[in-house]
């Protein structure tokens, strides 16, 4: 058993079978999907070497999900730019960008989820007509947010991308000091990876 607070190990025996030691029964990659979507913490071991294989199952367990029918969730374009990554100088940044561009779609996500339910609302007889003026500024919000990651992440590789053309200058309208903070984050990150690049 697990002790509280900490993930449940799962073990992975070589006919592939899945074990769940905090339940003590086998289980899916199905199983799986749904602990993560509950929010339960788990790590997969190889049953005999003890080798941690959780980002393997994961990634097992999206193939999987973009398999299922009417389920794809990863655009053409976004693969191939993922598999362009890769062995790239850029590759260091991609696990960053992305892991923190999820947390912020996450955080993001709570938030039009709580605006869906003041939209739509429950009356006594169920669901009432929805207030469409209080959901153009979730979708609004979503839109500003990626365009900012967006940013971010074309900044960054024009950093790594020498003779590349300099960023535009920002629109008249729009204040650079609103991701000011975002951007010297960024840029402290990629001369930490730069530094690290240089040692090796």
């Amino acid at each position: 058993m697990a002790a509280k607070n900490e993930p449940v190990v799962i073990k992975k025996y070589a006919n592939r079978r899945l074990y769940n030691t905090g339940t003590s029964t086998y289980v899916t990659l199905e199983d799986l999907a749904t602990m993560v979507k509950k929010g339960e913490e788990f790590t997969v071991q190889d049953a005999k070497s003890g080798e941690d294989i959780t980002h393997p199952v994961l990634t097992q367990i999206i193939f999987e999900l973009e398999n299922s029918n009417g389920q794809t969730m990863l655009p053409v374009s976004f693969l191939r730019q993922l598999i362009a990554f890769y062995g790239d100088q850029m590759q260091m940044l991609v696990p960053s960008y992305l892991e923190q561009s999820m947390a912020a779609f996450a955080k993001e996500q709570e938030r039009f989820r709580e605006q869906m339910t003041s939209v739509w609302g429950k009356g006594a007889g169920g669901m009432v007509a929805p207030d469409l003026s209080k959901m153009a500024p979730s979708m609004k919000a979503l839109e500003e947010q990626t365009r900012r990651n967006m940013e971010l992440f074309q900044n960054a590789m024009r950093m790594f991308t020498p003779f590349s053309p300099p960023p535009a200058s920002p629109e008249p309208d729009r204040k650079p000091e609103a991701t000011g903070g975002e951007l010297a984050e960024l840029k402290e990150q990629i001369a930490a990876m730069q530094r690290k690049i240089d040692s090796m």
